[in-house]
């Protein structure tokens, strides 16, 4: 695995402090070894990001529906190609196989943080990696992250604001019922939100519709989504960091502002909260919200 090799030609660091790296491979080496431990976001521009569920192969099933009956906020894009296996993965998306989403993996290593669930309760939070916890019994899943079209967002000249000031995307638990599947029952939506410009929202909408892959187009926006999504206070997201005005605010100081409006999009963390929602017995492992798995295809690939 540690033929991965990094040069310092695949490394920079921008004016805000965070640290970008060229290539999905050079993302999961410094992952693995324990040299990058932030949030992903913006951490290797152009390629597709994932968030992962690990799970005993006795839920894979039901998961697979889950996701099925669910594509918004749980877009499924690969799997494990058998249960046990950490380094080959099979592809749903139609341009690109397994082999190419990522060479030389290592499902246990490579997101810079994980979360340990133990009969359905969150039981290690932001651990270094997954080693000891893997069986040769879990299956693991790859669901689409919005991380994967912040470049176009950036292209396009709206960065999101969390990347420019070096922090988490915020996230927040909803009051939108998921629809069921087997054992996955009761849980709600989990979305990710970015501020921005209330007339810019027709072009973000534009640009993010076409990665349906990875959430695509806002699922709600402005500052009465907040009541629609049943979202108490935008400055105590369940995860990730609260959010900021540019000049470092919180975002509730300036409630109602048009250069400030909340956007929110599908997140890949409703599979955790469908986790902590349902009976499970034994060991669920994922990323720890943000901190996502890089992959060698690009985010191109999953345009509609």
């Amino acid at each position: 695995m540690s033929s991965i090799t990094v040069t310092v030609q695949e490394t920079q660091t921008q004016a805000s402090g965070a640290i970008v790296l060229a290539t999905g491979a050079a993302a999961r080496l410094a992952a693995r070894k324990n040299e990058y431990t932030k949030s992903t976001s913006g951490l290797a521009p152009g390629y597709l990001q994932a968030n992962l569920m690990i799970l005993p192969s006795k839920y894979a099933s039901d998961f697979r529906d889950f996701c099925a009956r669910n594509p918004v906020p749980c877009p499924l894009i690969a799997e494990s190609c058998a249960s046990g296996d950490y380094a080959t993965l099979k592809s749903y998306l139609p341009s690109v196989s397994g082999a190419q989403m990522a060479r030389e993996l290592d499902l246990r290593t490579d997101c810079p943080k994980f979360n340990v669930y133990e009969n359905s309760q969150l039981t290690l939070a932001g651990t270094p990696d997954i080693v000891e916890q893997w069986t040769a019994d879990h299956v693991a899943f790859l669901v689409g992250c919005s991380y994967s079209f912040e470049s176009a967002l950036a292209r396009a000249g709206f960065p999101p604001r969390h990347a420019l000031l070096d922090r988490n995307v915020c996230m927040y638990r909803t009051s939108i019922p998921l629809n069921p599947a087997g054992v996955f029952t009761g849980g709600t939506y989990v979305v990710s939100m970015r501020p921005y410009k209330k007339a810019d929202i027709e072009q973000i909408r534009t640009i993010t519709r076409r990665y349906l892959p990875t959430h695509g187009e806002c699922i709600a926006w402005g500052w009465d989504a907040l009541e629609r999504l049943g979202i108490r206070d935008i400055d105590m997201p369940q995860w990730g960091d609260a959010p900021l005005t540019m000049d470092g605010r919180p975002l509730g100081d300036v409630f109602g502002n048009d250069d400030d409006v909340p956007i929110f999009w599908g997140c890949g963390v409703t599979p955790q909260e469908a986790v902590m929602n349902a009976s499970l017995d034994g060991v669920v492992m994922a990323h720890a919200p943000g901190h996502m798995l890089v992959l060698d295809c690009l985010e191109d690939h999953v345009i509609a």
